[in-house]
């Protein structure tokens, strides 16, 4: 059996904050039941299923590009770094990479795009979560730094709260500047 790395991020449309990746090789002899694209489950059934992945993947990796490489590079390329960082965080080296999405990252592996790969492989399932618990347990430690932006409930989008606490204190050091609402207020 070859081992597949599934591989998926977090955060691509925030204004403020990292986005993250996540790199999965799943044991085919100790499945994980329930997995499924994060945006699917529960806060506290993705927690739940993060805590299995780490205990029973034959291995993981999460890595980030941060807000000021995102207004560098851009958020595309900012995200294909993170994810290639996420796979050569790997303690073993997959045979076949699956990456959520219709791009892939720089890779010296054999890879392949999956476009919704994140409800159609369980590996990149796997991935798919662990991004979002990590980047989500950030946005909360960045709620108690920055407490006027409330990230704690809307971990960084561009909602009505945000956009209204963004026009009355500015920027902070984790907003993304290349973003219009953001960069309108420079």
């Amino acid at each position: 059996m070859p081992l597949i790395c599934g591989v998926d991020e977090a955060g691509r449309g925030p204004l403020a904050g990292p986005v993250c990746a996540a790199a999965v090789i799943l044991d085919p002899a100790r499945p994980i039941v329930g997995l499924k694209d994060s945006k699917k489950l529960s806060a506290k059934r993705r927690a739940t299923l993060a805590l299995e992945i780490k205990e029973h993947a034959l291995s993981w990796s999460i890595a980030w590009a941060s807000a000021a490489e995102i207004d560098a590079i851009n958020i595309l390329q900012a995200t294909l770094l993170a994810m290639q960082r996420a796979v050569e965080g790997l303690a073993i080296r997959p045979e076949q990479v699956l990456v959520d999405g219709n791009q892939l990252p720089k890779l010296t592996l054999p890879a392949r795009a999956i476009v919704k790969g994140d409800a159609l492989e369980p590996c990149i399932s796997a991935a798919s979560i662990l991004a979002k618990t990590a980047r989500d347990a950030l946005m909360l430690d960045f709620a108690q730094q920055y407490p006027q932006y409330g990230f704690e409930r809307h971990a960084g989008y561009p909602v009505p709260d945000h956009l209204k606490a963004l026009e009355t204190h500015g920027p902070c050091p984790e907003h993304r500047r290349s973003f219009a609402p953001v960069k309108r207020l420079i």
